[in-house]
């Protein structure tokens, strides 16, 4: 009867010791965000929630490619950023060996695509293979965004095979702001300009664009965006696991939060949680059935600490 007394405190001991040691892995939450402007915004919003709980945060500021690695790696747990299909190569074998997994579509709807302004679409660059007839009006140059990007590799191919006759083109790579910074120039001159562009984005209500196809065997038609995690990152921490999986947002949202941050030079934070007081009822049901770290009431805690 001793022995066995002494078996089951030892297996509580260890069992309680396990669940502590559990809490604590789960009690820091590490995101990876891209630098996009939409990616910065909905990581906000979830970072802003999960510290409402109890939880720590911790953001890195990381490129797709070395998102994906550091996911494999356990170094970051939560990306919210996987565009699909334009991500479908990067991500596919992380997938397939079940070292990244998809937890839940967050966004519906998504373009991603090239794009030129409505006047030089008017003149006749009506898709991918009408971009060489304006090589001199475009100076030889697509724009695209951060080096390493997924989408920036597909145009690149496009140049080196000289696919549609893109040969003598460069894609020149930069951040999205800088990107951005240059087709706002030109689109003030009226000169021609074909570029990366996307929604959610409040580019689409400054410049009047127009969204080419012949590039569909990569970025797709309308995409999604998944949330994905490292590999059991879910079972693992449940309570959190529950709240990515709830968590939604839809192009109306973001495009107003990324509109304040862009055009009106908002904090990410504070433009974040202005349009969360606004729009209380979405919160509440990404929080619905979410406790807090320490298994509280997890909507009255939000609610309490975001003053919903």
């Amino acid at each position: 009867m001793r022995t066995t007394a002494l078996t089951l405190t030892t297996a509580l001991t260890l069992s309680l010791l396990a669940g502590v040691a559990h809490a604590a892995e789960c009690s820091t939450v590490k995101f990876s965000d891209v630098g996009w402007t939409d990616i910065t915004t909905t990581t906000s919003a979830t970072k802003q929630v999960l510290q409402a709980l109890g939880y720590k945060v911790d953001v890195k500021v990381l490129s797709v490619p070395v998102t994906y690695a550091s996911l494999e790696s356990d170094d970051v747990d939560v990306f919210l950023g996987n565009w699909m299909p334009a991500q479908t190569g990067a991500i596919t074998p992380y997938l397939d060996s079940g070292e990244i997994e998809s937890v839940a579509v967050n966004l519906t709807g998504t373009k991603y695509t090239l794009a030129v302004p409505t006047y030089t679409y008017d003149k006749g660059l009506t898709d991918y293979s009408k971009i060489a007839q304006f090589a001199d009006s475009l100076g030889n140059k697509i724009y695209g965004i951060e080096p390493g990007n997924e989408g920036n590799g597909y145009l690149i191919g496009l140049t080196e095979k000289d696919t549609f006759g893109l040969g003598k083109f460069k894609v020149v790579e930069s951040s999205e702001q800088g990107m951005l910074a240059e087709v706002g120039r030109d689109y003030d001159e009226k000169k021609d300009v074909v570029f990366l562009g996307w929604e959610p984005h409040p580019m689409n209500a400054k410049f009047a664009l127009k969204y080419l196809p012949g590039g569909e065997d990569f970025f797709g038609g309308e995409g999604v965006v998944n949330t994905v995690t490292r590999k059991g990152y879910v079972a693992e921490c449940p309570n959190v696991g529950k709240l990515l999986t709830n968590v939604k947002f839809t192009l109306p949202m973001e495009n107003e939060i990324m509109g304040e941050i862009l055009n009106d030079g908002a904090d990410p934070d504070e433009a974040t949680m202005k349009w969360m007081k606004a729009n209380p009822d979405a919160v509440m049901a990404w929080v619905a059935g979410v406790t807090t770290l320490d298994g509280a009431d997890g909507a009255a805690a939000v609610k309490a600490a975001l003053a919903l």
